[in-house]
């Protein structure tokens, strides 16, 4: 029992301080789109039909059905059953044990012991003959030390044996580590949840972003055939060169092209997809989300952040002035801009710094675990100098015979042979008792045992500044990425739409014959160029965003609300 909490703080070290999974790899790839209304199908699918799927859905499958948080759920039940192991001990212990024995030759031992001899003398033979009472004297002889056997050939005995712990100081501190230790578990089954929340979000994002642009190549090719009909129309009146409609086919050549590597890197990106949520590859699945509905508001979400857009400022410098946001309650004007700054730069202000709670995020709370468990780890190796007190009992029967069928007769006290005489082969036995174990000296083990788990305290102790900095680091690092996200999407868009707008204007003079063929090729070029930028720009903001919540410790309730 002494051993049991440095089992369970070992048992529970590994991956205790492990880092989040490595980010998924961003993959631009496309889906199919599902009509609305389609019945969800809530962690399970029958292979072969088609799965409708939305983010929810795909963030609860894998939860309740990913390989990976399936052999964690194993580990979970593996510490409870630990800890029923732990808490078995103070329970009464119950042994029955059964000896059957041939002493083919039995052990001898020598026994001293004095021999009285009667003297008989011609003068008392005399005396008794004259019909006197006479008293004989005897005398002792000295007889060596004699060999003798005690014991049968063939003896056996049966017997039950009870003991029950009164008391162990080791025990009664695991019974507290037990369910520290449980609740560790649940706690790393919690952060393996998170990571596969993560994985499976972005790769559902991957795949909307990849779907869109995917459509989006599709209506470009329809659009560069009607040009390329119309062109080569015009060729053939005689009002266009060839060299106008041979650019136009390169184009759309090219573009079909893209369109096929597009397709197939929607496939792999479903693939990607099915592998994050532990779904069979061959199952058919379909998307229900929209990327509108995925894409979140921007400006809400600058606002919540306490940043403003890339075209008032953003607070870097040459880019016009910050802008103002009303303060709240309480909160100086000169504090709120300092925050705003803070905020532009990608730190945490004061403000969220201040409500910024460690314990939101999983590693924090399982490193506060750690520290429990280490902490009555110390207390057990404290307690294995306290004394150990049991109450014991056994009863049970032992027998014995010269021929190994009488063995078995199991002759009581009332057997008598046909002499009369009692020839009782088996014997009852029982007892009670108290056993006391007093620790006096070990060598100076437990004093050495004392000092590793305060060391190994003390190591945990020193673990929760270096999270503290690594969680301060995350949320800077999220909200960074995140602001720059959501300034690049403005951009994106913004550049989107002047390119549409030129590739319009191309397209109308050429149509009117006062521009040139060589224009409408390179705003078309310049037009798929801010396509892709723009789509790219959105998974970056909703990968930023995944990151972000993560950084919070807000992802998985966001996910399984």
């Amino acid at each position: 029992m002494k051993n049991t909490l440095r089992v369970l703080l070992l048992a529970a070290a590994p991956g205790l301080l492990a880092p989040a999974g490595a980010a998924l790899a961003q993959t631009t790839t496309p889906a199919t789109l599902s009509p609305a209304g389609r019945p969800a199908l809530a962690g399970q699918a029958a292979i072969g039909g088609l799965m409708p799927l939305s983010l929810q859905q795909a963030v609860d499958y894998a939860v309740k059905n990913k390989p990976t948080l399936l052999a964690t759920r194993l580990g979970e039940q593996t510490a409870r059953a630990r800890v029923g192991e732990i808490k078995s001990a103070g329970f009464p212990q119950v042994n029955v044990a059964a000896n059957l024995a041939d002493n083919f030759k039995l052990q001898q031992s020598l026994v001293s012991f004095p021999v009285q001899q009667t003297v008989l003398t011609s003068s008392d033979v005399n005396a008794a003959t004259a019909g006197e009472r006479q008293v004989l004297t005897t005398q002792s002889l000295a007889l060596p030390p004699q060999p003798f056997a005690f014991g049968l050939q063939y003896a056996g005995n049966a017997a039950a044996s009870v003991s029950q712990l009164l008391f162990d100081g080791s025990y009664l501190i695991g019974l507290k580590a037990a369910k520290v230790y449980e609740s560790l578990a649940q706690k790393q089954t919690q952060q393996a949840e998170i990571e596969v929340v993560e994985q499976v979000s972005k790769a559902y994002y991957s795949t909307l972003v990849a779907r869109e642009r995917l459509q989006l190549l599709a209506r470009n090719v329809q659009r560069l055939d009607t040009v390329l009909y119309q062109t080569d129309a015009v060729f053939k009146a005689g009002f266009a060169e060839k060299l106008d409609v041979d650019r136009l086919r390169v184009q759309r050549n090219n573009l079909v092209v893209e369109q096929q590597k597009a397709q197939r890197l929607t496939e792999l990106s479903v693939a990607l997809l099915k592998f994050q949520m532990g779904l069979p590859q061959e199952q058919q699945v379909e998307l229900t989300d929209a990327l509108d509905a995925a894409v979140i508001d921007a400006g809400a979400l600058r606002q919540r952040l306490g940043v403003g857009s890339a075209t008032t400022g953003g607070g870097v410098s040459g880019l016009g002035a910050v802008p103002t946001v009303p303060a709240p309650a309480g909160v100086s004007p000169e504090q709120s801009r300092q925050d705003q700054q803070a905020a532009f730069s990608g730190g945490r202000t004061g403000q969220s710094a201040a409500a910024f709670n460690y314990n939101n995020r999983i590693e924090f709370s399982t490193l506060e675990t750690q520290q429990a468990l280490a902490g009555l780890d110390l207390a057990n190796r404290r307690a294995g100098a306290y004394p150990r007190l049991l109450a014991t009992a056994a009863y049970g029967f032992s027998g014995s015979s010269n021929r190994f069928g009488e063995l078995f007769a199991f002759r009581g006290p009332d057997s008598r042979n046909s002499a009369g005489f009692a020839n009782q082969n088996w014997f009852g036995f029982g007892n009670v008792g108290l056993s006391l174990q007093v620790p006096v000296f070990d060598g100076f083990r437990r004093r050495y045992q004392v000092q590793q788990a305060r060391i190994a305290q003390q190591t945990v102790e020193r673990g929760f500044e270096t999270l503290r900095q690594s969680i301060d680091l995350q949320d800077a690092q999220s909200r960074a990425s995140l602001v720059n996200a959501l300034d690049v999407l403005d951009n994106q868009k913004e550049n989107l739409a002047l390119a549409a707008d030129v590739a319009r204007v191309s397209r109308i003079k050429f149509q009117e014959g006062v521009g040139s063929n060589l224009e409408v090729v390179s705003a078309e070029t310049e037009l798929r160029a801010a396509q892709t930028n723009y789509y790219g720009a959105i998974y970056d903001v909703l990968v930023a965003k995944v990151d972000r919540d993560k950084a919070t410790g807000e992802l998985y309730n966001k996910a399984t609300k």
